[in-house]
């Protein structure tokens, strides 16, 4: 008599109607998120200015939305074109992550403003990175 044993694959493949609405709802936490922590930052004497001219708080969430659908748009192509699309996503947006804090150090602003600025690149890498790279295949 021989036994049968019940294996699960690991995932070879992404779908992408699921990496993509998680990719989107991602993006929605985190647009909503740094604004928030923006305001917060300027609730507490938080200067918001570079250069002397402010940033608006809603700014926050659109260039948010913007590059965190670029990181969703990064996903679909790597689960299409690698190997190990989660891996690579997420050494790439760490990576990213990294150099969007470059400007924030170089930038004509106070301290606390270049911190918070930072908190939010951070922020925002927090929520997106992880719901997304899990819907790649490892």
């Amino acid at each position: 008599m021989s036994a049968t044993y019940a294996t699960t694959a690991p995932r070879t493949r992404t779908s992408i109607g699921s990496l993509v609405g998680t990719g989107l709802a991602a993006t929605a936490l985190a647009s909503v998120a740094t604004p928030v922590v923006a305001a917060a930052g300027l609730a507490a004497g938080i200067s918001l200015d570079i250069a002397g001219a402010p940033i608006p708080v809603p700014g926050f969430a659109t260039l948010t939305a913007v590059f965190s659908l670029v990181g969703v748009v990064l996903a679909v192509v790597l689960s299409r074109t690698v190997r190990r699309p989660r891996t690579v996503f997420v050494r790439t947006t760490v990576v990213l992550t990294a150099l969007s804090l470059v400007p924030d150090v170089i930038v004509d602003a106070a301290p606390a403003t270049k911190a918070l600025l930072m908190l939010t690149h951070l922020v925002a890498a927090a929520i997106v990175i992880p719901m997304v790279a899990r819907r790649l295949a490892a």
